[in-house]
């Protein structure tokens, strides 16, 4: 099972890609882990990496499909992986596909997690953190019982940064310019699996489940 994750930040990718490898015994391949990996042991690529990310640009498509294509050979790929975090472009997807095709294979499905854009500005706005202790709270959904103050350590809470609405926006500006023609070029392909991510999280993750196992019985069939 090969299956390219897909959704805009905020939508629970990370916590559904932890499930799903999980319930079919497959890695969790990472861009992020991937670079950090390589940049950490200094490798020829890991450190042409490292020179864009220092400057805060992304990484070229040449170098990180390079950087993929090596993690995908190791053995613990053979049975399946979750891509997540690539491809990000239509050129990687392009790459991943002639890839594949090498290697005698074909991808599962490209699966999108879809959660509307203002449901994700209120949900990630209105997070809330504790800087002694980390505990996690949310405006509207799990405030603290004082208002400002942690409910496990007492001191203060604070909106990170990257949750504040105008950085949620601009996140989710760039997401739609990148992504969009990738789901599209999915979708073309006949590949592309949507599902729900308003729903609760086990529900999310029982539709991913019913439609990872009707693509394992379509392929089975063929």
């Amino acid at each position: 099972m090969k299956i390219v994750l897909l959704g805009p930040p905020g939508a629970g990718k990370g916590t559904q890609a932890k499930s799903i490898c999980n319930r079919f015994s497959i890695p969790h391949i990472s861009t992020g882990d991937i670079f950090r990996k390589h940049i950490s042991e200094m490798t020829l690529l890991g450190i042409e990496a490292k020179k864009n990310i220092d400057k805060g640009l992304l990484v070229p498509d040449d170098i990180t499909i390079q950087l993929v294509e090596e993690r995908l050979k190791q053995e613990d790929c053979n049975k399946g992986y979750l891509l997540d975090g690539f491809p990000r472009t239509v050129a990687q997807a392009k790459a991943l596909d002639n890839f594949l095709v090498k290697n005698n294979d074909s991808l599962t499905t490209a699966l999108l997690i879809d959660v509307p854009k203002d449901f994700i500005i209120e949900r990630m706005s209105g997070r809330r953190v504790c800087l002694s202790c980390g505990a996690s709270y949310h405006n509207k959904f799990n405030p603290p019982i004082i208002e400002g103050k942690c409910d496990v350590c007492g001191s203060d809470v604070i909106q990170r940064k990257d949750d504040e609405e105008s950085t949620v926006r601009n996140r989710l500006e760039i997401y739609d310019a990148q992504t969009q023609p990738l789901i599209n070029y999915y979708r073309d392909k006949n590949l592309l699996s949507v599902v729900d991510g308003t729903q609760a999280i086990n529900d999310v993750f029982k539709n991913i489940c019913d439609i990872l196992g009707r693509e394992i019985n379509d392929n089975y069939k063929e």
